[in-house]
């Protein structure tokens, strides 16, 4: 990761995730996102030493139940998200990429 408090402010602005827990170790950083709940939702790793990441060809998923104020957010917060879509009818959803680039996409599921 290029920039990890880029990642960081991306990631708990976009998802509402909290940091659980955060460490240096090894020469870069690490910190643990959880939601409300306490369960550990994803794990961001920045070590400047290692190989660099492009997130080209990736993309990771959060179920929201708010899509349109999830959209706002991410509009309001200058994250450039795609318009809503909803190509189903029990789903809709948008994507964002993140600083690295890689493609993040919050869904929102109707039963």
């Amino acid at each position: 990761m290029k920039d990890f408090e880029a990642s960081l402010n991306f990631y708990t602005t976009l998802t509402k995730l909290h940091v659980a827990k955060q460490f240096a170790a090894n020469g870069g950083n690490v910190a643990y996102l959880e939601n409300a709940a306490g369960e550990t939702e994803i794990e961001l790793i920045a070590m400047p030493e290692s190989q660099t990441f492009e997130g080209k060809g990736m993309f990771l998923c959060f179920a929201t139940e708010d899509l349109e104020t999830a959209h706002t957010y991410a509009v309001e917060a200058g994250m450039n998200p795609s318009p809503i879509r909803n190509p189903e009818p029990t789903a809709k959803y948008f994507y964002v990429y993140d600083p690295d680039g890689v493609s993040v996409q919050l869904r929102e599921y109707k039963d």
